[in-house]
């Protein structure tokens, strides 16, 4: 057995370093090493709520962009003869509308989203000039502009924000009731607006993705910084254990949350441009998060025992070291470590079960700060420099992100509405779904919308069209209404407030209230949309203080309001009703995108053992396990609880099920990054095992689509634990490493098989199997203490630590009679495949993407149902257990707009392959 040149596990002791991630020596680290490493500053508390600083610095395009557009407008309508009001609302709505739609990581992207806001807006000026006198018409275009903003969004950013230009245009043309004649000028006025607000954004605003890099590992030390410290102060014998213990929990959801962050922002080429350095610092992130997750598990197992006063005070020490150390001179932590592992040595012998446990979680934390010594330094160095070696494989994105943020209900939402086709006129339901949805709202509100206030009737059309930005549940929707609620009402307060203290007459004043709501509203947007709406209202008022009476602006602000609230109230409704995509269904298939992120790990495990040279990513599948996670979470904890909402009990209880398992995934896929060299037999056996387990996943995704209790979970387990138990092999950390692998895979196994129990599926234990051996006899050693067919693990389950093998210990509960090893033995050899099933693969490829896609293949049969889901993964996939007939195949890809192609599958077809080629996004 040799070890892979990067795989470290945060499981076993600290493994030799790769040279290409060596210590430099101090006197050549820049000053950028000695800013992400140093000491807590005043600052930290910006980026770890804001990892790389995209939030504030989206705030400060802003603040730029609307002062270079209002500057420009007022100028280029003196210098036309144009109103120099009128210019300035011409480009101070662009300047709004950039702020939440421009965004450009390099400059021709940023050129291009300039260029197509201002094109569409300018030429939607002359013709609602030309539409004003024809009030019907008027209207009816109007509408129109609002489903085609609609329909363009699926053409990706560049779409979204052609369509949003285009929505206001005609909106600012409609209401300023601008001349004819003025149309051409301010045409010009806007081209030469937004190039002057591209120059000022090369030069003040220019993308530097290299130290967005850096702050993202600033941001990671803050939050590995606060997990220490909130597990330092849980070993206070004096502090409160519950508060301590819930504070650890939520450092580390803070600490999984930036890591899967920051793993998105790696797939973007501009941050890390060597795809071989993006995945060394992937592994090393990973590796740390995983250290860092282990100690805190263990400190909160501890922190309410009774411990040594020396063991505990050794401890405390060691984490306030890693806390307040400089990340360059992280040797510290090993004399630390070591004094812990001196202390658990001095205790007496014949200690009790409670002391036993005691030290080895003492020990645990002691490794692991190993562990996140070497990983952080490793992975800080890589953040400045480049690698001697190269990574075994090329980073391939697992992460998707929306707003910077780790993605929602987004892809299960989009999973299920392209699956939704059917056959004949259906199958152009997921592509006009978004655009029936908006127009018949927009239909229904203009009219009543327009009969109330005719002078403001399109702001119950912007109600429509912000309703489905960002959102994909009835839940979210409401959840925005509630937030623009809010939002207006603090932005009236404020803005009001300004108002008064201002005065009339002081234009300067007024314009610099203007343009500094907008940026807050910016930087908010992407945290909180009731941030952005408090920004926007209070620009808002003092754009109304100049020609509304200040005693009039309460009931002004209340019908916008109003109007909003209908617009969204009536697309909300018309999503719910018009080709529904409900939120029940989003959940189950974000459960079914984990079952399938799982899945993908499992078998990834087997390809890294069976073939060692293979391009395989554990700690990516893992990672895409936390992405699944996450969106499972958004689906299943809406933020809107409603009386028929899925919010409940056992919604909880899964949820920490799969924080359990996620735990487990996480311990699988460091443990196994290993070369390893088994026995034909055991390669076999390792094949068949994860083929049985990759059929019981089947079976609780079908259960899970469909309601139907009549699958079957068939028990791998005990094969797991007898395969280790004939392992054999020289000691070490390998054959450690192989064995905690094998106990994580177990482990893992045993609580989805107690996810399998609360579903109704029918729980069927695998018979210890006779293994070969080299003379060619056969035997079957199964360990003492080992049961053969060892219960389901309880719910209790969930709050086991990562490491540790639940069905062992966890619980006694069964929810019904094991089959006999008779009955369940034929199961079991006939359940890891299906006669006739067809394998189809291939590869996924698209020109803006050269890394690969993060992207899902959706199989639909030709009644709609669907029958297989994967994930695409070093730009491949694989589909299995496909039988004959007519399916529909559909990638859905967040940069990209849904791809549909048929796929006949015959029955002499063994295998079929299926290259996609996906078109460019913009």
């Amino acid at each position: 057995m040799t070890t892979s040149p990067t795989a470290s596990s945060a499981s076993t002791a600290t493994e030799q370093v790769p040279a290409a991630a060596s210590h430099p020596p101090s006197h050549r680290r820049p000053p950028t090493f000695h800013r992400v490493g140093g000491p807590r500053r005043c600052w930290d508390w910006v980026l770890a709520g804001d990892p790389g600083l995209g939030h504030l610095q989206a705030g400060w395009s802003s603040l730029v962009s609307m002062t270079v557009y209002l500057a420009v407008g007022y100028g280029m309508s003196n210098a036309l003869g144009v109103p120099a009001m009128l210019g300035m609302l011409v480009c101070g709505l662009m300047g709004m509308v950039s702020s939440f739609a421009v965004a450009g990581s390099t400059p021709l992207r940023l050129a291009r989203a300039i260029l197509c806001l201002a094109i569409p807006y300018a030429a939607m000026l002359p013709l609602a000039s030309w539409l004003h006198p024809d009030r019907p018409l008027e209207l009816c275009l109007n509408v129109f502009t609002v489903a085609l903003g609609n329909f363009l969004i699926r053409f990706g950013p560049i779409g979204m924000l052609i369509g949003i230009a285009m929505f206001s245009g005609f909106s600012v043309g409609v209401t300023a009731d601008i001349p004819l004649e003025d149309c051409g000028p301010l045409f010009v006025i806007a081209v030469v607006a937004s190039v002057a607000v591209l120059a000022a954004r090369l030069l003040l605003c220019y993308p530097r993705p290299r130290k967005d890099l850096l702050r993202t590992q600033r941001a990671f030390v803050v939050q590995a910084r606060r997990v220490v410290n909130a597990a330092a102060t849980a070993l206070d014998p004096d502090a409160g254990q519950a508060i301590a213990i819930r504070r650890i929990s939520r450092a580390l959801h803070r600490l999984n949350v930036t890591t899967v962050t920051i793993d998105g922002h790696l797939a973007r080429p501009e941050v890390a441009a060597d795809p071989h350095l993006a995945e060394l610092l992937h592994q090393y992130l990973f590796d740390a998060e995983l250290a860092l997750q282990g100690i805190g598990k263990a400190v909160q197992q501890i922190a309410g025992r009774p411990v040594p006063a020396k063991l505990r005070e050794a401890m405390a020490v060691a984490l306030v070291i890693a806390r307040d150390t400089h990340l360059g001179q992280l040797d510290a932590l090993g004399p630390a470590a070591e004094l812990i592992r001196q202390q658990t040595t001095a205790m007496p012998d014949g200690a009790t079960v409670n002391e036993d446990e005691v030290r080895a979680l003492a020990r645990r934390v002691a490794d692991l700060l190993d562990v996140l010594a070497d990983a952080l330094a490793h992975w800080l160095n890589l953040g400045w420099s480049s690698p001697t070696t190269q990574a075994k494989v090329s980073f391939q994105p697992t992460v998707a992100l929306e707003r910077n943020r780790p993605a929602g209900t987004g892809p299960a939402a989009r999973r299920v509405g392209a699956a939704q086709g059917g056959s004949g006129w259906r199958r152009a339901v997921p592509y006009w779904r978004l655009t029936l949805h908006a127009g018949a709202a927009a239909a229904i509100v203009c009219p009543i919308a327009d009969a109330i206030n005719p002078s403001r009737y399109f702001w119950a059309l912007i109600g429509v069209m912000i309703t489905f930005g960002g959102t994909n549940t009835t839940h979210e929707r409401l959840r925005k209404l509630a937030h623009r609620m809010v939002g207006t009402v603090a932005g009236a307060v404020i803005g009001i407030a300004l108002l008064h203290l201002i005065g009339p007459g002081h234009i300067y004043w007024t314009l610099a209230v203007i343009v500094a709501a907008i940026a807050f509203g910016a930087w908010g947007f992407q945290r909180r949309y009731a941030y952005w709406l408090t920004g926007l209202v209070a620009a808002l008022v003092q754009t109304y203080g100049l020609t509304t009476p200040y005693r009039d602006m309460d009931w002004l602000l209340t019908q916008r309001l109003m109007d909003n609230a209908l617009g969204i109230l009536v697309a909300t409704a018309c999503a719910a009703l018009i080709f529904p995509v409900p939120t029940r269904k989003v959940a189950r298939e974000a459960q079914r995108g984990y079952l399938s992120a799982l899945e993908h790990l499992v078998g990834q495990v087997a390809v890294r053992w069976k073939e060692p040279d293979a391009p395989v990513r554990l700690r990516g599948a893992a990672r895409g396990v936390d992405a699944a996670l996450l969106q499972v979470q958004s689906a299943v904890l809406p933020l809107v609880r409603m009386p028929l909402a899925i919010r409940g009990r056992s919604g909880e209880n899964l949820l920490a099920l799969l924080g359990t398992a996620t735990q487990h995934a996480h311990e699988l896929a460091a443990a196994a990054d290993i070369d390893i060299d088994l026995a034909p037999h055991l390669r076999t056996r390792v094949d068949h095992i994860t083929e049985v387990f990759a059929s019981s996943l089947h079976a609780l995704d079908r259960q899970i689509a469909t309601g139907e209790r009549d699958g079957t979970w068939i028990r791998v387990s005990p094969v797991i634990h007898e395969l280790e138990s004939v392992l054999s092999g020289p000691p070490g950390q390998r054959a450690d490493r192989l064995h905690v692998a094998l106990r994580e895979l177990a482990a893992l196994e045993e609580v989805l098989a107690s996810i399998a129990d609360t579903r109704g599926l029918t729980i069927i234990a695998a018979p210890p199997a006779a293994v070969p051996v080299a003379d060619g006899a056969t035997t079957s050693p199964v360990p003492a203490g080992v049961p053969s067919a060892p219960p389901a693990v309880s719910r209790d389950a969930a709050s086991a630590p990562a490491g540790s093998t639940i069905g062992a210990s966890a619980g006694n509960k069964a929810a019904r009679p094991l089959a006999s090893a008779a009955a369940a033995e034929e199961p079991f050899r006939g359940a890891a495949g299906n006669a006739g099933a067809v394998t189809l693969t291939g590869s996924l490829r698209c020109p803006e993407h050269p890394r690969g896609c993060e992207a899902w293949i959706v199989v639909v049969t030709s009644q709609g149902e669907r029958r297989a889901l994967a994930q695409v993964a070093g730009g491949r996939y694989q589909v299995t257990g496909l039988t004959p007939g007519t399916y529909t195949l559909i990638v859905i890809s967040t940069a990209h707009a849904p791809n549909a192609q048929s796929l006949l599958v015959r029955p002499a077809d063994g295998e079929i392959r299926r290259d996609i080629v996906l078109p460019s996004a913009s």
